[in-house]
């Protein structure tokens, strides 16, 4: 492999990694403040590729308008699906929250697979963001620029809103100690809401992404995509927003670098990123930037 191929592929890998980062911070988000590994996550996240696509292909709006309308209506998606399916069950076992978050991914793959059908759509992708620059033989296209600048951005506005508000300060403490913040007149359940709101914004985002760069939209498509984003999760560091971003990055750069090292192993891609996955555990349980559960998250 040249140097060009090589530097092509991490284009390629930065790209792919950035939408996994913005679907493992919502993960990572959820897991801080309930210690629950929400895996309805991912379909969330197709979800927002649908709403992308009906505002596009069926009600013609202009793509940043799409844009705007999914992720608002995904945000409400988490919150309604933390009101209806998760606040009952504050005061349950784990593994209650855990049967109920895969019991709404069931749903949602369901429901979207009656109402919308089982086959997959074209996506209608605007044609400025599949304009293609070549500097020095590597290829660009505009949406591979702005993946991983819109992932940067919103790790970013995460990070100030973590840090520099009171909000921020809420969900810290609310990852800290649940029941002390409740003493304090904090309104935890707001706080939550706002956590599902957050993480459910950046899954449609990463959804719609998706869909530009892979355009098709099918009910099922979360289902592996969003395994791949909690592995990203793992891998940074469950619990922290910084972490995910780097192991989305980490996936994504694992999953090419295989195909273009070892073109015959394509079929196996999906493979490598649980394997590294699993070499990470090993030797860091608790992920490259994760901390030891009696600390703080975040």
């Amino acid at each position: 492999m040249d140097i060009t191929t090589f530097i092509q592929q991490m284009v390629n890998g930065f790209s792919l990694g950035s939408m996994y980062a913005l679907i493992a911070i919502g993960y990572t988000m959820v897991y801080g403040v309930l210690r629950l590994i929400n895996f309805a996550h991912g379909d969330i996240m197709m979800v927002g590729a649908f709403l992308g696509y009906t505002c596009i292909a069926v009600l013609g709006l202009p793509f940043p308008v799409a844009v705007l309308i999914a992720v608002s209506l995904s945000a409400l998606a988490g919150i309604l699906t933390d009101k209806i399916a998760y606040k009952p069950l504050r005061d349950a076992p784990r593994i209650s929250l855990l049967i109920t978050a895969i019991g709404i991914s069931f749903f949602l793959e369901n429901a979207f697979t009656v109402f919308a059908g089982g086959v997959p759509r074209a996506f209608p992708v605007p044609e400025y963001m599949e304009h293609v620059f070549v500097v020095s033989e590597i290829t660009f296209t505009v949406s591979s620029i702005m993946v991983p600048v819109v992932t940067l951005g919103l790790l970013t506005g995460i990070l100030f809103v973590l840090y520099k508000t009171k909000y921020g300060m809420a969900i810290r403490a609310l990852s800290f100690d649940f029941k002390t913040v409740n003493l304090m007149g904090i309104d935890a359940n707001m706080i939550i809401s706002i956590v599902f709101a957050l993480g459910s914004a950046l899954a449609a985002v990463g959804g719609i992404f998706w869909v530009v760069n892979y355009p098709s939209v099918e009910p099922m498509m979360g289902v592996l995509v969003g395994l791949k984003a909690f592995a990203a999760a793992v891998v940074g560091g469950i619990g922290s927003v910084t972490g995910a971003v780097l192991g989305g990055f980490i996936i994504g750069f694992t999953e090419v670098v295989v195909i273009a090292f070892w073109p015959e192993l394509g079929g196996y891609k999906d493979a490598f990123a649980f394997i590294f996955l699993i070499f990470v555990l090993l030797f860091k349980p608790t992920g490259i930037m994760g901390e030891d559960l009696e600390k703080s998250r975040f």
